[in-house]
């Protein structure tokens, strides 16, 4: 070997050295390398007797990736949020599973009743503004519900009408309590066939099912007379006013009623068990017309909405935020107060406030194919979880537990 690259000392400068100086150079390399072996020595030893690494936590996405596998779920997006960021925005599965297209965190979902809050928040920018007391009689908006009747009595052959111990009022509507059906037996075989107006119209030639107050029964008429009265009151189209009051303020780009051919390419395809409950079949949104591009179709304010992850948890964040988002106040923290807490009355077990179901410290929604929204004020958390999953709560509601359980164990602490 060539002592001068060894050494990587010029030639000069080796040939002046003695014996001597070249013996303790050699020694002092091999007093460098004994010192090396040991500390290496020391690192494996130090590595066999360390405890084993804790495994990682459970994602939402690995917590939910199994009920894809076993074919009980299509796929899903689910996000995690605080008042002011997204913290986790994942994708599973496939939101088309025939022709093998990956879910993408930005796929589109019609969302159902998660409508619900949505319209209940619209209603209540016109109750700051003055325009509307939600305790005021439904009949001082729409004059088509006064002298409204109430089912006393009924058998097969015959109705006992009265009229009731007092009108429904607008929360009433807003919280289900109201006496009003589900829908109207116009709204068959869809629920967008009809004008706002002549559906809302239909519900006050009903008698009510039962006392206002007296009882929960979740309600789509009740809701989309809220929508009606946001017509009535702002003299805009209830569609024209979510858009230009809401959704385009909050940056809510992806949410509307009628999807646009991009929007559609979009949608994750709608999936339930089948038969055998081997695994899913496809199916579509039976409540609505198709083509959902068809601008035709009539907006429902209590159900009709398509959105993303990202869309749903911009308004969440609002909410969570007292009524505003990035610098931008919306509602009151009143109105939001009063939304978000129990509005049934005292003697009802069932806890709900405007478009709100509430809880011991969160409140939510969820949608017809599953889809939900939480709102955890305990830990500022938003959880969003979009599926298209029909015959909830079934495997829908199990797979969205095992979201949640994972979500709330990585961020709520």
């Amino acid at each position: 070997m060539n002592r001068n690259a060894f050494y990587g000392m010029p030639r000069s400068r080796v040939a002046a050295r003695t014996p001597t100086t070249v013996r303790r150079v050699r020694l002092m390399g091999l007093l460098l390398v004994g010192l090396l072996l040991l500390a290496y020595a020391g690192i494996i030893s130090a590595a066999r007797t360390r405890p084993a690494a804790a495994e990682s936590p459970t994602t939402p996405a690995s917590a939910v990736q199994q009920f894809v596998d076993n074919h009980t779920l299509a796929g899903a997006v689910m996000l995690v949020a605080s008042p002011n960021r997204v913290l986790s925005l994942e994708a599973v599965g496939y939101m088309d599973i025939a022709r093998k297209q990956p879910m993408r965190t930005d796929s589109l979902f019609w969302i159902a009743s998660q409508s619900k809050p949505m319209t209940a928040t619209a209603l209540m920018m016109l109750v700051d503004e003055g325009k509307v007391n939600v305790d005021d009689p439904v009949e001082k908006y729409l004059p088509e519900f006064k002298g409204q009747w109430l089912k006393a009595e009924q058998d097969v052959y015959h109705v006992l009408l009265k009229r009731p111990a007092h009108p429904i009022t607008v929360k009433n509507v807003l919280s289900h309590t109201s006496g009003l059906p589900f829908s109207s037996p116009l709204e068959q075989p869809t629920l967008d066939l009809l004008p706002l107006a002549a559906r809302v119209r239909s519900y006050a030639m009903l008698p009510l099912e039962f006392e206002p107050d007296s009882k929960y029964s979740y309600s789509n008429a009740g809701i989309n007379t809220a929508g009606r009265i946001i017509e009535v009151v702002s003299g805009m189209p209830y569609a024209q006013f979510m858009e230009q009051r809401l959704f385009q303020p909050l940056g809510m780009k992806d949410t509307t009623f009628w999807p646009n051919a991009k929007q559609v390419a979009r949608l994750a395809k709608s999936y339930q068990a089948n038969a055998a409950k081997t695994g899913l079949e496809e199916t579509t949104i039976t409540q609505l017309q198709y083509p959902l591009t068809d601008r035709t179709r009539e907006p429902m304010p209590a159900g009709g909405l398509f959105s993303t992850a990202s869309d749903v948890a911009r308004f969440c964040q609002m909410i969570l935020n007292g009524g505003t988002l990035d610098g931008k106040r919306y509602l009151s923290e009143a109105a939001v107060r009063q939304m978000t807490s129990k509005q049934t009355a005292d003697d009802l077990t069932e806890k709900y406030g405007f478009g709100w179901s509430v809880g011991d410290g969160e409140f939510g929604h969820g949608g017809a194919y599953a889809t939900n929204m939480t709102i955890d004020t305990r830990h500022g958390l938003v959880f969003v979880w979009m599926v298209q999953h029909a015959g909830f709560p079934g495997d829908g509601a199990k797979s969205r537990d095992a979201f949640m359980a994972a979500a709330k164990g990585a961020f709520a602490k």
